[in-house]
């Protein structure tokens, strides 16, 4: 056997080894997505995200310990706010495409009964500081300077679902 075809050989051989791990490692990805009827399961403690009615995801601590955090003051008492912006955790589990700039979302505390609806533009615009914070109990809060959420009675406190899309 001639030198040339044994690198023929060679090369046919790793070509077909390199075509069956892409092929495992496809199969592998798409067995570990959800399917496209199937809701996410969440990690206890989890803040729901859902997307037209529909379960897609959660974030927790660990989510938001990888992030960047922003700040701002508040006019009402000249304290520093600081957390993350409300369109990157989103952004996190969902696609920009999935988003648009009149697109609902709203952030809820079902132990306060208290809701904030705001749109994608509103969410999306860096100026208005969308965020969460954490409390002084741990529990992640809504703030911003948006007119209906710049002093503390408007903030979304003890925030335990958000829901985009549909109203």
């Amino acid at each position: 056997m001639s030198q040339t075809r044994r690198i023929i050989i060679a090369v046919v051989v790793l070509v077909v080894v390199i075509g069956l791990v892409l092929g495992i490692e496809a199969l592998r990805r798409r067995a570990d997505q959800p399917s496209a009827g199937a809701e996410a399961t969440l990690a206890p403690g989890s803040i729901p995200i859902y997307l037209d009615g529909r379960l897609v995801a959660g974030f927790g601590p660990q989510d938001l310990e990888t992030m960047e955090t922003v700040s701002f003051v508040d006019d009402e008492e000249g304290k520093t706010q600081e957390g993350w912006l409300l369109r990157d955790v989103l952004l996190l589990h969902l696609d920009r495409d999935q988003l648009q700039p009149d697109t609902p979302i709203a952030v809820t505390s079902t132990s306060r009964e208290k809701s904030a609806e705001l749109t994608w533009a509103e969410v999306d615009d860096p100026d208005n500081w969308v965020m969460f914070d954490l409390s002084g109990r741990g529990t992640l809060k809504l703030v911003s300077v948006l007119e209906r959420l710049d002093v503390r009675d408007e903030w979304i406190q003890d925030v335990d679902q958000v829901e985009v899309g549909s109203r």
